[in-house]
């Protein structure tokens, strides 16, 4: 039997890395709904604490997600500071025609060059995202 899943990275700032990775990918934001938000809160299952405000829109403090054709990524808030190398990375294929423009248009967005790579003849950029996360575009 085969199983969904989603990917999570864990973040500080949930609102603002869901924001870039969607401009990033071309997805969309998960909509929050406030009208749920607001009801958890009346009926005592959450309180204004567990809650913030992100673009004039009340939202989830804990996180965010982004979301294109049933897939999903979630980002969560932790208290601890990424601090090593991720064991996991997306690769995102852009076209090889592509990445030198994509490279720039990311990191003018907050993104950093890491370095570039190769085997064979594939080639690709390793960038990391305004919160470390390292992806390769190729």
């Amino acid at each position: 039997m085969a199983y969904d899943f989603q990917v999570t990275f864990d973040c500080a700032h949930p609102h603002d890395l869901a924001d870039w990775w969607a401009d990033a990918l071309g997805w969309s934001v998960e909509p929050s709904n406030e009208d749920f938000i607001r009801e958890m809160i009346a009926k005592g299952y959450a309180s204004d604490a567990d809650t913030a405000t992100h673009n004039g829109v009340l939202v989830w403090r804990e996180g965010a997600a982004i979301v294109t054709e049933g897939r999903r990524i979630l980002f969560q808030l932790v208290p601890e500071a990424k601090t090593v190398k991720n064991r996991v990375h997306l690769d995102v294929r852009v076209g090889a025609d592509n990445v030198e423009a994509e490279l720039a248009r990311l990191t003018a967005k907050g993104a950093t060059f890491l370095h570039r790579g190769q085997q064979g003849p594939h080639h690709w950029v390793t960038i990391a995202d305004p919160e470390g996360n390292e992806l390769c575009l190729s």
